[in-house]
């Protein structure tokens, strides 16, 4: 394909996104042509455009949270058809032969999955750019299926966000007789809530703000906890079996740790600064205790998120964006001004 297409990108860590054409790569035989119709955008999107994490190239298209439709399907694609709904979320290839890939684990790929947006493609070299476009061409292996009754809009930020915090509930088995909580009410926290009670988990939300309690109970929180009051985590001493942390930035865990039963696990989701401060290793020895890390599921198991989802009427909270607003919402997202996701309506890139 040689047609430019249209989409917006960020030139350097310090500009804003702008409209950017590029040209896709050639469709190869396993590939899916996709109109992008909607993206989601997740805070990774602004770390990377601004290269907080400190391994950025630009230009940079990024969006990873895309459901579209289906234009084109190379000789050997069997699974998708002109006009199916599809998605795609964080990550388009992996080496396939490693451990984790072939254990459908392709998100934790030894070899490095390559990222749907600010990668490198492993057969041309090619930069890979994300779901701020017009289209996108992906192997059919990484693309999933949109169950019917799932509205596309609220399902795209599934891909990223949905996708995070069930995956790690379907690790550690999480249902009836199990007590969840979550730290925090974002764009992960409130899919975290969804899922730990639809699973049949008690869940309790850990918030610094209580004016979200009434918001909390009705995303599916049995109780909250307001971590501004210190004597509240002395009445939630032992109590759960597990505690899903969706707060990016450093923050003290020891008392979250303490609110772990015997044998109950910490889960980090958001966390990608250094642990500050330091975690007190008696709260790990004297409970048997433990902290853990999780990232978004592989394929297979995204693909059981979307029909979870479609099964037990779960979506995502979302407010719509044009991507001509892609900066201010930026400048929202920083201040934790949306409910609980921006989702962006790609026909504004055609209507320009």
């Amino acid at each position: 394909m040689t047609e430019l297409i249209q989409s917006y990108a960020a030139k350097n860590a310090d500009s804003d996104l702008e409209p950017f054409a590029f040209a896709r790569r050639e469709p190869r035989p396993d590939d899916v042509t996709i109109d992008i119709l909607y993206c989601g955008v997740c805070h990774s999107d602004l770390h990377s455009a601004r290269n907080d994490w400190g391994y950025s190239f630009y230009p940079l298209v990024p969006g990873h949270e895309i459901i579209g439709r289906v234009t084109g399907v190379g000789s050997a694609v069997t699974k998708f058809g002109v006009g199916d709904m599809v998605g795609v979320g964080c990550f388009v290839d992996s080496c396939r032969t490693c451990g984790p890939c072939e254990a459908n684990a392709e998100s934790y790929c030894e070899n490095y999955p390559t990222s749907t947006y600010g990668s490198v493609d492993r057969h041309d070299a090619q930069p890979t750019y994300g779901g701020y476009s017009e289209y996108i061409v992906v192997s059919d292996r990484f693309v999933l299926r949109l169950p019917p009754g799932l509205d596309p809009k609220t399902a795209a930020p599934l891909l990223c966000a949905g996708i995070t915090t069930y995956s790690p509930l379907r690790h550690w088995k999480v249902g009836p007789g199990h007590r969840v909580a979550v730290v925090g009410l974002g764009g992960l926290g409130h899919m975290a809530l969804k899922f730990a009670r639809a699973l049949g988990a008690e869940v309790t939300l850990f918030t610094r703000s209580a004016d979200k309690e009434d918001e909390a109970r009705r995303l599916g929180a049995h109780d909250v906890v307001v971590t501004t009051d210190s004597t509240r985590f002395a009445d939630v001493a032992g109590r759960f079996n597990f505690i899903l942390d969706t707060v990016p930035n450093s923050h003290d865990l020891n008392p979250y740790l303490s609110a772990l039963t015997f044998d109950g696990v910490l889960i980090l989701l958001g966390q990608l600064a250094p642990i500050d401060p330091p975690v007190h290793s008696t709260l790990l020895l004297t409970g048997r205790r433990s902290i853990a890390g999780s990232a978004v599921g592989g394929i297979a198991e995204t693909q059981e998120m979307l029909d979870f989802c479609a099964a037990n009427g779960i979506a995502c909270d979302v407010e719509m964006i044009a991507i001509q607003d892609i900066n201010v919402a930026y400048q929202r997202l920083l201040k934790g001004e949306v409910r609980y996701r921006f989702v962006i309506d790609n026909a504004s890139l055609r209507n320009a």
